[in-house]
């Protein structure tokens, strides 16, 4: 399946915002307490179509029994947002062989 993050978080309502117009470091902390299962990548990793950036390294929480990942979003003038949202198996394998070992 192709992703692409910002299509999907224009053209659909399936996702849930956590935290939105906030600083990145607020941002990393939500998804290092609310996440059971962290990842973490690099500046300008690509995930679900979109170059994630923030101070690194930059977490993802995944939820593979839920099929969903948690990642924050930076937005220029808008700030950082924390978006989960559900994905398929596909792309958290995608997450896990970037993630940073």
């Amino acid at each position: 399946m192709s992703f692409c993050l910002e299509l999907h978080l224009q053209q659909t309502q399936d996702y849930e915002i956590l935290l939105s117009k906030a600083g990145f470091k607020d941002a990393k902390k939500m998804i290092e307490t609310h996440s059971s299962n962290i990842v973490y990548v690099k500046p300008g990793a690509k995930i679900l179509g979109s170059r994630i950036i923030g101070l690194p390294p930059i977490p993802i929480g995944i939820d593979e029994s839920g099929n969903t990942i948690t990642l924050p979003y930076t937005k220029p003038c808008h700030g950082t947002a924390v978006v989960k949202l559900p994905v398929e198996k596909e792309e958290i394998d995608k997450v896990k062989a970037i993630a940073i070992k």
